[in-house]
């Protein structure tokens, strides 16, 4: 190579020279090296960093301990890690300085916790008290809760200042909720007579309760409706195809029959929709729902005993109770028919 073109490659790496063999034929070039790769040392947590961490392994662990519900002002110098916890989606803010798990924030009985802790003179209403009290099923949407000294407005909530006679008020360790004759009247508004059906059938309040709840609350926007539907419960029925067929009953005048009526039949307990004992003849309003096999089983069971221990037992639907003078015509043609 000539001096010219020496001086100009001054400054550049020199490119590596084509691989050469040896004579047995393995190669001068470099080997990559069969070392074990260095092990990379963690970087130690700094103080401000160990102090953070700790922060969030206290609040997970008072959570835990306050069955998911952590309030504020029990651990003010938490807050900056309540705040970032938050940002970043692990913890909701249920209420004013109330926080959750958010992976618990939908569940309804954590966020009645959550108001119970907020605001412990409150009261839990609707759903949401019948839920603790005597309907484990109920369906709870937003929580109703009232509360007479604060007011504001909370996804997952409806709170208001609803006053609520100290008499319709229960309390325990864990709730403070209106009592199930309350309860049932709240409940009509969404419900209907199937609020009133269900605390019947499940034995949590009695007509003559209910009536007394509705005297307490006077002036309350649907009580016209809820006495309505209190005067369809006199005779007590355990759901909506019985509350028609009672209604239909007492409208055409026909007496002489007991709702619910308990029969014994070779040490069993039936309790029928509608009797008439004096002529050993059973009404059963089959409504709408479907129970499953098992509970068609059991009824063909049911009818079984019944007739074999001489009562006369008559099957309405849902579709015949829309027709008035049939269900009438079909129970007078039976009580003619049926002996003493």
């Amino acid at each position: 190579m000539s001096s010219r073109s020496r001086s100009a490659c001054r400054g550049v790496p020199r490119c590596p020279g084509p691989t050469t063999y040896t004579s047995a034929g393995t190669s001068t070039a470099a080997r990559p090296s069969t070392a074990a790769p260095r092990r990379r040392v963690a970087r130690p947590l700094r103080r401000q960093e160990w102090g953070v961490r700790a922060n969030h392994d206290e609040i997970f662990s008072l959570l835990s301990r306050q069955q998911g519900v952590l309030l504020r002002r029990d651990c003010p110098e938490l807050g900056g890690s309540l705040d970032w916890l938050a940002r970043r989606g692990a913890l909701t803010q249920l209420l004013p300085g109330t926080y959750a798990l958010s992976a618990a924030a939908e569940d309804p009985v954590v966020r009645m916790r959550a108001a119970r802790r907020w605001a412990p003179d409150g009261v839990l209403r609707g759903a949401a008290a019948a839920r603790v009290t005597y309907w484990p099923t109920a369906p709870v949407g937003d929580v109703a809760f009232s509360v007479r000294t604060r007011q504001v407005r909370r996804d997952g909530y409806r709170l208001d200042r609803r006053h609520v006679p100290p008499d319709l008020v229960a309390e325990d360790a864990r709730w403070r909720v209106t009592v199930p004759a309350l309860t049932v009247l709240d409940l009509c508004e969404e419900l209907g007579g199937e609020a009133v059906d269900t605390a019947l059938r499940l034995r949590a309040t009695t007509v003559g309760q209910l009536h007394d709840a509705l005297a307490a609350v006077p002036r309350r926007p649907g009580n016209r409706l809820r006495a309505r539907l209190l005067l369809d419960s006199r005779s007590e029925p355990w759901s909506a195809a019985e509350r028609l067929a009672h209604r239909l009953l007492h409208e055409a005048g026909i007496g002489g029959w007991r709702a619910n009526h308990r029969i014994v039949v070779a040490g069993q307990d039936y309790y029928a929709d509608v009797a008439f004992p004096a002529r050993r003849l059973l009404l059963e309003a089959d409504g709408r729902a479907f129970h499953g096999p098992e509970r068609f089983e059991e009824d063909r069971a049911r009818h079984n005993e019944l007739t074999l221990a001489g009562w006369t037992v008559l099957h309405v639907t849902w579709t015949m109770l829309q027709q008035p003078g049939l269900l009438v015509t079909l129970v007078e043609q039976a009580l003619r028919t049926c002996t003493r």
